[in-house]
């Protein structure tokens, strides 16, 4: 058990098992991108851990680019993406996997998607670490998820909770008080 802030967390994931998820989708990532030189985009903040490890995995050459959107306030989101730090300047014809820490209610990846096709990418796919299936408002494609997870609030191995917790190497569940 942890405490962030006012609020405490029961262990939901281990750091093992998300090492050996992480092995596991590298090796699908890689099959299906042998030979290909994609442009991988770590949605910031939270992504910055799992990005770090996965693609220490990939065993074909990549390009590395950050980008950084905002929906969150507290344990909420507010439905309102905003872009804060934007994606490369020329992906034409480029394959891109977007890496991010969570899928929650998909409006966030939504207006990503929105703004990498409107550049024309061959191809995107979206590689996650946590998916909330049950809280998705949008559809979405997400070829690479490592955990499905229910629809409660996660904090540790970068996801945070107000900018705390993300220092934790193992994932935590809020627990129900």
């Amino acid at each position: 058990m942890i405490k962030v802030k006012d609020l405490e967390f029961e262990i939901s994931i281990t750091s093992e098992d998300i090492e050996h998820r992480i092995e596991s989708l590298a090796e699908r990532i890689n099959f299906d991108y042998e030979g290909k030189c994609p442009i991988i985009i770590a949605i910031l903040n939270g992504s910055f851990i799992f990005a770090a490890d996965i693609t220490r995995h990939f065993n074909f050459d990549h390009e590395i680019h950050f980008a950084k959107y905002s929906s969150y306030q507290g344990t909420q989101s507010t439905g309102n993406v905003k872009s804060l730090l934007g994606m490369p300047a020329d992906i034409t014809d480029r394959d891109i996997i977007i890496i991010e820490d969570i899928v929650d209610s998909g409006v966030t990846m939504s207006a990503i998607l929105s703004e990498l096709e409107s550049k024309g990418p061959r191809s995107v796919e979206i590689c996650t670490l946590l998916m909330k299936p049950e809280n998705l408002k949008v559809d979405i494609n997400v070829k690479y998820c490592a955990f499905e997870i229910p629809n409660l609030f996660v904090v540790g191995y970068g996801l945070d909770y107000d900018g705390l917790g993300r220092n934790y190497p193992d994932i935590y569940t809020v627990c129900d008080n």
